[in-house]
């Protein structure tokens, strides 16, 4: 039976034909893998999603957490396929081998981790949340919190949050108010007691494991304002002996939960830190361990926020096209109305994938999805190389690059395969909007992407505030670099269309260019940044353009219905959706002030 998750074939030739993952097998740290090794974990990935994980996707939507005024209540099934992810050594994919880990590449990781976000994302947020979570601590933390948090995170005994928001901050960081009172020193480093409150905190709460590993960014008295004092914190939900073993409870308490319209499966808290309620050691206040250094806690939660971001957007990916494949086969199997030529109201009726406009929906849906995935997964090669690159200079521009797309990776899926779903919807007609076909939760599960970890706006300031200026505009010339070797290999083809779209990218890439000098001309932060969501989406049609580009160019010159269908969104794609870019562009060149005109008074 097909897969009405991912397409496996996609997948196959995004990793082995576009990105020649098995290439990195050359490298030491990937040196026992090959080709078959990273089947054999797709394979796991897709099997654990289906059989654990799909199954309970409805239920846990209808069936949300609950909190009985003891403890947060959650279907069972969710425990059941987080150990399941675990035991399959899922969790520690990519890690070493001496934390219980695989070394896979980061882009066959990200690349099994598609299918359980695909099967069921809410189920799915409390390993993605614990992975990165070990991952902060193995790239920040001492030996000793490694040992006592991170290695229980990877085995599956403990789970992980990021604790950022507060009721009053929200994504405004530099305000946060959470106290951190020295309190001597620890096993585990410089300990602190915590007081304060965090909201929107995901897997904040609940009994799937041993224990809760808080990530908490808090002030220490005497820091300095704004985002320069907040330091980083190990706040665990129990506290840990020196022999690993939980102990008595912290206190952290929860204060209510959070009810979404989507991603109902993983349970959403606000957390009070230093109550009072539990009074560890005699006394109250949430015992925290410092990560790092003090007043650098937010350089290293932004290791686990772009890690979380990237997730969202492949999170984002893999919902629209699990609800992609859907409406595919529903279009596939659904039979009404005739062709506009017929005339016949006694011939029989054809199925509805016979319909140009059924198929526009279904080749624009194509066009994202696909898309998305191949950025995404792109993003995740970026990381293999950045740590596991022969020379230090092509770590370094694999840094730079990830650094400049991690906004696109976030918030482009986040908005376009989430078109996608709405599309999936129109597909099914009446029955896309009833609970019958899973489409209409598809659509509310990923309708959560373009707030989650950053809002579309936020990110939209990060890459025009700061991404394509940092290091003297660095990272854009090399993203530029990269679209450009493209162009030229695409013309040396000599393939018709091939040529078509190589001219539209260069027209595009030079309007990037021309708009980002227009703006930053006027020397002006309100004037540049007005209008950053705009920019952030025209920005990120031009990168998915180059990523199909790239991908026709893998497909070139091969036959068959499946090469067929990637020329084909590719066609979509440059006639479609690229166009898109030049009002846009147009609009940022006039340097329009119409919203920074608006008053409050006036709406």
């Amino acid at each position: 039976m097909t897969s009405k998750l991912l397409s496996r074939r996609d997948l196959e030739f995004v990793l082995y034909e576009w990105l020649d993952v098995p290439a990195l097998c050359a490298r030491p740290r990937y040196a026992d893998h090959s080709r078959e090794t990273f089947d054999g974990a797709l394979d796991t990935a897709e099997r654990i999603a289906t059989e654990v994980f799909l199954p309970h996707r409805r239920k846990a939507d209808q069936q949300e957490p609950e909190f009985d005024g003891e403890r947060v209540q959650l279907i069972p099934e969710t425990g059941v396929a987080f150990a399941a992810f675990a035991e399959a050594g899922l969790l520690a994919a990519s890690q070493d081998y001496e934390y219980g880990g695989m070394q896979l590449p980061a882009v066959v990781d990200k690349a099994c981790f598609a299918y359980v976000l695909a099967a069921n994302v809410g189920s799915a947020g409390y390993p993605l949340l614990t992975a990165a979570n070990a991952n902060l601590l193995l790239a920040h933390g001492s030996p000793a919190q490694v040992e006592a948090f991170a290695r229980p995170e990877l085995a599956g005994r403990f789970a992980g949050t990021m604790c950022l928001s507060e009721p009053q901050a929200g994504s405004s960081l530099a305000d946060v108010a959470t106290r951190a009172d020295p309190d001597g020193d620890s096993p585990f480093g410089p300990q602190y007691r915590l007081f304060g409150n965090k909201m929107w905190i995901s897997a904040g709460e609940h009994e799937i494991t041993e224990n809760i590993v808080h990530l908490v960014l808090a002030r220490i008295p005497g820091a300095p304002p704004g985002v320069k004092g907040i330091s980083l914190f190990i706040v665990p939900r129990r506290l840990v002996g020196a022999d690993g073993a939980c102990g008595e409870r912290n206190d952290v308490v929860l204060a209510g939960l959070n009810h979404k319209m989507g991603y109902r499966g993983t349970v959403n808290t606000l957390l009070n830190f230093g109550e009072g309620r539990f009074r560890p050691g005699g006394r109250p206040g949430a015992v925290g361990y410092l990560v790092g250094e003090a007043h650098r806690g937010l350089s290293c939660m932004f290791h686990m926020m772009n890690e979380a971001r990237i997730g969202v957007g492949l999170g984002a990916v893999a919902l629209g096209y699990a609800g992609y494949l859907e409406s595919l086969e529903y279009a596939r199997n659904r039979p009404q109305g005739r062709p506009v030529a017929s005339r016949d109201p006694s011939s029989a009726p054809v199925r509805i994938v016979e319909h140009a406009d059924v198929r526009r929906m279904l080749l624009a849906q194509k066009a994202y999805v696909e898309g998305g995935l191949a950025l995404n997964l792109y993003c995740a090669r970026l990381v293999d190389e950045q740590h596991t690159a022969a020379g230090e200079a092509e770590r370094a521009e694999a840094g730079l690059l990830l650094e400049i797309l991690t906004p696109v990776a976030k918030s482009w899926p986040s908005q376009w395969c989430l078109a996608a779903n709405d599309l999936a919807i129109q597909v099914h007609g009446g029955y896309g909007y009833t609970r019958d076909y899973p489409v209409e939760q598809l659509y509310r599960d990923n309708r959560l992407n373009p707030i989650h970890e950053g809002t579309h706006g936020i990110q939209a300031l990060d890459l025009l505030g700061r991404k394509v200026s940092m290091d003297g505009g660095r990272a854009l010339q090399l993203l530029g670099g990269r679209m450009s070797q493209t162009i030229e290999a695409a013309r040396r083809t000599g393939d018709a269309d091939l040529g078509v779209w190589a001219e539209a990218l260069t027209d595009a890439l030079k309007r990037v260019g021309r708009t980002t000098n227009l703006l930053y001309a006027t020397r002006d932060p309100e004037r540049i940044l007005a209008n950053a969501s705009v920019y952030l989406e025209a920005f990120g049609h031009v990168v998915v353009a180059w990523v199909w580009l790239e991908q026709a160019l893998a497909a070139h010159g091969k036959p068959g219905d499946f090469y067929d269908g990637k020329r084909q969104a590719c066609r979509y794609f440059f006639r479609w959706e690229l166009p898109r870019t030049g009002p846009q562009f147009a609009l940022l060149d006039s340097i329009d002030e119409t919203t920074l005109a608006m008053r409050d008074a006036w709406f």
